[in-house]
C-alpha cells in the first residue's frame, strides 16, 4: 500500500508516564501532604465530639436518615443548606486566592488525585521497580514474572480501592458500627454498593487515568491560567542560562554555552511526562519534582542550583533590567480574593453566633381560609411547626397577639395544651391549630404567634393573618 493510501491519523495515542524516583525537598514536602491528607481521610470518621444523650457521637457526621449535617460544634439542619453553600464559596476563593500566590500547588500536593495517583505509583514501583524496569516490564511479552507483579500489583490496588470506598461511606454512617459490620459482613447493600462503586472509581482513576485525569477531565487546568499574573509563583525553566543547552563532560569549559546537560531528567521525574523546558504548561501540577531533579544533577556538574525553580515573571524581568527581585502577596488580584473570603467568613460567622435554638414556623389554611361558627365567632385554622435544635426535650408554651379575646385550640389526640406543647430533642413537632375569636372589625388582622420555653430562654415568634368577614 502506497504512503498515499495510508489511513490519517489524527490523534495519536497518549504515551504512558512512568515517573521516576526522586528525592529532595519537594518530593519530601509530596509525602508529608500525603500523609496528612491520607490520615485525615482515613481517621476522621472515628472521632468523637460529645453532644448529649439525644444526638450522634461522631464528630463529621453526613446523617442523611436524620437530614443533618454534624461537623464537631456545628449542626446542620436542611433549611440551613445556606451554610454548605457558604463553605462551597469559601473553598472555591481559597482555591484561587491560593493559585494567584503559588499556582497549582493545590494540584501538585493535595488534590485527591495527585495524592491517590502518588500512593498507586508507590505501590507499583515498590513492586515492579523503577521507570526503566516499569516500562521494559510492561512492552515486554507475558511471562510469569511480569503476571505475578502485575497481578500483585492491581490486587494492592484493588485493596487501597476498598480501603478508599470503605473509608467515604464512614462519613454517612456511624464509623465503628459500620467497621463491625464490615468485619462479619453484614454490611447494608445500600452501603455496600457505594464501597464498590468507590473502589472502581479510585481503581480506574489512580491506577489508570492518572495524569489523564489532569489534562482532560479536570476543568481546573483550563482556566487557571485567569488567576495568573506575573507575581503568580509557577515552576518555569531560565532559559537565559540554561540555553544552548547540551551533554557536557568533567572539565569541559561552560563557555558558549548554558548549564542544561540535556541529561531530561526532568521529563522522567514528571507525573504528567511534560517537558518544563518547552516553557509553562497548562498540563503542569506544579509539584516541584523536576525541581528536585534538576537540582541533584546541578549538584553534580558544579553549577548552581535553582536552573529550574519557582519563580515569577516579575522577578525574571527584573533580573534581566538589572532592578532588585520582589514579590508581592496583597496586590489588586489577590486583595479581592481576601475581601471576598472575609466578607463570606464573616457572614457565616454571624450566622453561627447570633443561630437561633429553635424555629418557628406558621402556615394559614388556603380552604377555607375561616369559617364562621354557630356562635357568630370566626375561626382561622393553621398549620404550626415548632423546630427544636437543642439535644434537651423542650416544653413550650405557644400563645397569639393581635386579635382581642383570641383563643387557641389543639386538634390532636387528648386536647394538647397549648402551654405545654412538648418538642423533642433535635427534632420537629407538627400542630394543628384553631384560633377562634369575636368578629374583628377587619377583614384582615395581624395575628402574632409566639412559642416560649418554660424556662424563658427561648423565644421565637411569627406575624401571621386573621381572616374574617368584618363589620
Amino acid at each position: 500500500m502506497s504512503d498515499a493510501a495510508q489511513p490519517i491519523k489524527y490523534f495519536e495515542k497518549r504515551e504512558r508516564a512512568y515517573p521516576k524516583r526522586i528525592w529532595g525537598k519537594y518530593r519530601k514536602l509530596k509525602w508529608i501532604a500525603m500523609i496528612v491528607t491520607l490520615g485525615i481521610y482515613y481517621l476522621a470518621p472515628f472521632l468523637r465530639w460529645d453532644r448529649g444523650p439525644h444526638a450522634p457521637d461522631q464528630a463529621i457526621l453526613i446523617d442523611m436518615s436524620a437530614q443533618r449535617g454534624y461537623f464537631f460544634f456545628i449542626e446542620i439542619w436542611p433549611q440551613e443548606v445556606y451554610y454548605l453553600t457558604g463553605i462551597l464559596v469559601l473553598a472555591a476563593v481559597a482555591l484561587f486566592f491560593v493559585t494567584s500566590l503559588a499556582g497549582r500547588v493545590w494540584c501538585g500536593y493535595t488534590c485527591p488525585q495527585t495524592v491517590w495517583t502518588d500512593l498507586f505509583v508507590w505501590v507499583e514501583r515498590i513492586i515492579q521497580g523503577d521507570r526503566v524496569k516499569r516500562m521494559k516490564l510492561a512492552k515486554g511479552p507475558w511471562s510469569l514474572e511480569k503476571i505475578w507483579k502485575f497481578a500483585l500489583t492491581h490486587s494492592l490496588w484493588i485493596v487501597i480501592g476498598m480501603l478508599t470506598g470503605g473509608a467515604w461511606v464512614f462519613y454517612f454512617n456511624d464509623a465503628p458500627t459500620l467497621l463491625e459490620q464490615i468485619i462479619h459482613f453484614e454490611v447494608p447493600w445500600s452501603v455496600g454498593g457505594w464501597i464498590v462503586a468507590l473502589t472502581f472509581s479510585t481503581y480506574l482513576m489512580a491506577g489508570f487515568a492518572r495524569e489523564q485525569v489532569c489534562m482532560y477531565m479536570c476543568p481546573y487546568s483550563r482556566f487557571q491560567s485567569a488567576m495568573f499574573d506575573k507575581e503568580t509563583m509557577v515552576i518555569g525553566y531560565d532559559e537565559d542560562r540554561g540555553e544552548p543547552r547540551g551533554r557536557h563532560k568533567k572539565g569541559d569549559t561552560w563557555e558558549g554555552r548554558g548549564d542544561c546537560v540535556d541529561c531530561t531528567l526532568c521529563v522522567q521525574v514528571c507525573p504528567v511526562g511534560i517537558d518544563i523546558r518547552d516553557g509553562l504548561q497548562m498540563e503542569c501540577i506544579a509539584c516541584g519534582l523536576c525541581v528536585d531533579a534538576c537540582n541533584q544533577i546541578m549538584e553534580k556538574v558544579e553549577r548552581p542550583a535553582g536552573l529550574i525553580r519557582y519563580d515569577t515573571t516579575h522577578n525574571r524581568e527584573a533580573r534581566l533590567s538589572g532592578k532588585p527581585e520582589i514579590t508581592h502577596v496583597m496586590r489588586p488580584r489577590t486583595f479581592w480574593y481576601m475581601s471576598v473570603l472575609v466578607v463570606v467568613g464573616g457572614i457565616m460567622l454571624y450566622g453561627l453566633l447570633n443561630r437561633s435554638a429553635s424555629e418557628l414556623h406558621v402556615l394559614h389554611d388556603r380552604n377555607p381560609l375561616y369559617v364562621t361558627l354557630s356562635d357568630g365567632t370566626i375561626r382561622n385554622g393553621y398549620d404550626i411547626r415548632i423546630l427544636n435544635k437543642t439535644h434537651e426535650d423542650i416544653l413550650f408554651k405557644l400563645s397569639v397577639d393581635g386579635v382581642q379575646n383570641a383563643q387557641v385550640r389543639i386538634q390532636a389526640a387528648g386536647n394538647p395544651d397549648p402551654s405545654a406543647l412538648l418538642v423533642y430533642a433535635d427534632s420537629v413537632a407538627h400542630y394543628r391549630v384553631f384560633v377562634s375569636a369575636p368578629k374583628p372589625s377587619t377583614a384582615r388582622s395581624t395575628l402574632t404567634f409566639t412559642a416560649a420555653s418554660a424556662s424563658g430562654d427561648i423565644i421565637e415568634t411569627y406575624s401571621g393573618i386573621f381572616l374574617s368577614t368584618g363589620r
